[in-house]
């Protein structure tokens, strides 16, 4: 079965950067080696939280979910930040 995946990293400046992929790990590495545009000049990032879905389509729905103020503070509460 393969998955899509929902993640938060938590920034340098402590900020959260919410999005969503196929290949975590992958994405991950593309974070800390600044291949991301959007964190590039934000790192060290860390992975704090993610969530497996079974489709794309359920991850890009979670991804926006998470970026709601409501998302944000079940975060926030979530990780203990």
């Amino acid at each position: 079965m393969k998955f899509y995946y929902t993640y938060v990293l938590q920034l340098a400046n402590n900020d959260l950067y919410i999005g969503s992929c196929y290949d975590l790990k992958k994405r991950i590495i593309d974070h800390k080696s600044s291949r991301v545009k959007s964190t590039r000049n934000l790192r060290p990032v860390q992975l704090v939280y993610y969530e497996a879905c079974l489709s794309k389509y359920y991850a890009i729905k979670r991804e926006k979910q998470l970026k709601t103020g409501f998302g944000r503070g079940y975060i926030k509460k979530r990780v203990g930040l």
